[in-house]
């Protein structure tokens, strides 16, 4: 069984300062940063290491996370625009081991522009496959609640899934798009 996003009163908790509540909420939303960081990722330690910067700004920042029914989302976004700074850097060929998490105009432009490819790229998915995609992997749920909720059987939604994310894959990596 996949576990479950903190509940919101965690939420609200650590978002009111409970050190508890911030300790509970960063392990609870570690499983799900991960497989997200290891779906964007181009490699293991590098998903590792931005799950880690996305859990150490969720704990540092949580105060300013406005809908407690965002987390997911935020998180996401956060673990993204990681897996993205430390792909632009091995192309750069920079360190990332002495670096300081520090985003420049220009990287939060370049994230802005790769987001907006990303969307454009899962706004091209026929509506069946991109259901099962921001379900999946945007939302988070499990593989039987997204098949539940879409009325599929589980390969069903396994194959749907598999075709978008091939599809948004084969998007990205045109140079035209």
């Amino acid at each position: 069984m996949e576990a479950e996003w903190p509940r919101e009163s965690l939420i609200v908790a650590a978002q009111g300062g409970d050190a508890s509540a911030i300790a509970a909420l960063v392990s609870g939303s570690h499983p799900h940063v991960q497989r997200f960081a290891r779906s964007l990722c181009a490699s293991p330690e590098d998903a590792e290491d931005s799950a880690q910067e996305a859990l150490i700004i969720l704990y540092r920042k949580i105060g300013s996370l406005r809908a407690t029914g965002a987390l997911a989302s935020w998180m996401f976004r956060i673990v993204r625009n990681e897996c993205l700074r430390r792909a632009r850097r091995a192309l750069r060929g920079d360190d990332l081991a002495g670096s300081v998490a520090m985003v420049s105009a220009e990287d939060d432009a370049l994230d802005r522009l790769e987001a907006l490819r990303v969307a454009a790229a899962i706004a091209e998915l026929p509506a069946d496959q991109r259901r099962v995609l921001i379900m999946r992997d945007i939302q988070g749920c499990s593989g039987r609640a997204v098949a539940d909720a879409l009325g599929l059987s589980t390969a069903a939604m396994k194959s749907r899934l598999h075709r978008a994310r091939a599809a948004v894959r084969a998007f990205l990596d045109d140079p035209a798009s």
